[in-house]
C-alpha cells in the first residue's frame, strides 16, 4: 500500500510538472506569434545618395531594395516558408507578405523591361536581369534552395545596379518617362482592382457575369454561367485583408519613391496632386487595426467589416491611379 501511494504521488507530480511545462511553452509561444504578427513599419524613402546631384531612379531601386529587405528581415523573418511553431500556425503576416512580394515582382519587372530600356529593342541591364526574376521564385519554399536565399540574390543584383548608378556609369541607366511610369501604374490598376473586389466579395454571395461584356464578338474556352458565386470564405476573409495591407504597405512606399524619380515628368503633366492623393489614401488603409480580429459583418449590420473598409480605400486609391495614368497619356 505503501509503495502504490508513493507510485500515486510520483505520477501526480510529474504530470503537474508536464502541465506547468506545456503551459509554459504554449505561453512563450504565444509571445512569440503575437510579436511575430507585428507588421513592419513604414520608413522614409531616401530621394538620392547625392543631396547635391539628385540621381534618377536611386530612390526607386533604394526602396525596392529596402522592402526586400524588410521583407526578410522584420521579427520573426519571413514566416511563409516556416513549418516549425508558432510561426507554422501564423497566417496573418504570411498573407501580408504575399502581398509585398507580388508588388516586389511587379515593379522587378518593369524596372528590367521598361524603366531601365530607352526603347523596344535596346539591350537590357544586367544586373536587373538577374534580380528581377529572383523575385519570382516560389514564395513557399522552405528546403534548398530556400525563398530567402534566392530573394537575397535578387536584392544583391539590384545593390550592384544601385552602386553602378551612383558611380554614374555611362552603361547603367534610368529612364523616367511618362510612359514607362504608365507601365507601372497599369499593373497596379490591375492589382489593386483585384483586391478590391476579392475585399468587397466579403459581404457579396454572387455577381452577374460581365467576363464577356462590350464586345459583342468576344468568345471564351467555357460556357459562361449568368451569375458568379463570388463570396469569400470566412475563413479567408482576414487572408485576403492582410494581403491587400501588404500591398498598401509596399505601394506606399514605391510611390513615395516614384514622386522623386519622376517629380519632373509629374510636374509637366501637373499631376503632383494625383500622386499625394493615392500616397494618403494607402497611408489611411494602413491605420492601426484596434480590433484582435478582422470582423466580417454584414454590410449594414451590427457589427464592424473591417474588408469594406479596407476595399473603400483601396478603391479610391486605384481612381488616383487610373487618373494618373489617363494625365500621363495626354500630349
Amino acid at each position: 500500500m505503501e509503495r502504490s501511494a508513493q507510485n500515486i504521488l510520483a505520477t501526480r507530480k510529474w504530470t503537474k510538472i508536464t502541465a506547468l511545462a506545456l503551459a509554459g511553452l504554449f505561453l512563450v509561444m504565444f509571445v512569440f506569434g503575437f510579436w511575430f504578427s507585428r507588421e513592419p513599419d513604414t520608413f522614409w524613402v531616401n530621394r538620392s545618395a547625392d543631396p547635391e546631384a539628385p540621381i534618377v531612379g536611386y530612390s526607386t531601386t533604394d526602396t525596392l531594395i529596402r522592402v526586400a529587405e524588410t521583407l526578410l528581415e522584420k521579427p520573426g523573418g519571413y514566416l511563409t516558408n516556416d513549418k516549425i511553431p508558432p510561426n507554422a500556425f501564423l497566417d496573418n503576416i504570411p498573407s501580408w507578405e504575399l502581398g509585398v512580394v507580388h508588388q516586389m515582382r511587379d515593379l522587378g519587372r518593369v524596372m528590367r523591361d521598361d524603366y531601365t530600356r530607352s526603347q523596344s529593342q535596346s539591350k537590357e541591364d544586367t544586373d536587373v536581369t538577374i534580380g528581377s526574376p529572383q523575385f519570382y521564385y516560389n514564395n513557399d519554399s522552405w528546403v534548398f534552395p530556400t525563398t530567402e536565399s534566392e530573394y537575397r540574390e535578387g536584392i544583391e543584383a539590384f545593390v550592384r545596379y544601385r552602386e553602378r548608378l551612383v558611380a554614374r556609369d555611362p552603361d547603367t541607366q534610368f529612364y523616367a518617362r511618362a510612359d514607362n511610369l504608365r507601365e507601372w501604374l497599369s499593373q497596379v490598376e490591375k492589382r489593386l482592382g483585384s483586391l478590391t473586389r476579392r475585399l468587397g466579395n466579403s459581404v457579396v454571395s454572387d455577381r452577374i457575369n460581365d467576363d464577356l461584356a462590350g464586345d459583342a464578338a468576344a468568345e471564351a474556352a467555357g460556357a459562361q454561367p449568368d451569375t458568379v458565386n463570388v463570396r469569400t470564405s470566412w475563413l479567408r476573409t482576414d487572408n485576403i485583408f492582410f494581403e491587400a495591407r501588404g500591398t498598401a504597405w509596399a505601394l506606399l512606399h514605391f510611390f513615395r519613391a516614384a514622386e522623386f524619380d519622376f517629380a519632373h515628368v509629374l510636374a509637366d503633366k501637373n499631376a503632383e496632386a494625383s500622386v499625394r492623393q493615392i500616397i494618403r489614401e494607402l497611408e489611411a488603409s494602413l491605420d492601426p487595426l484596434r480590433s484582435p480580429l478582422v470582423l466580417n459583418g454584414s454590410g449594414f449590420g451590427l457589427f464592424a467589416n473591417h474588408s469594406l473598409v479596407m476595399a473603400n480605400y483601396l478603391a479610391r486609391a486605384n481612381a488616383a491611379v487610373i487618373n494618373l495614368r489617363e494625365l500621363l497619356d495626354q500630349g
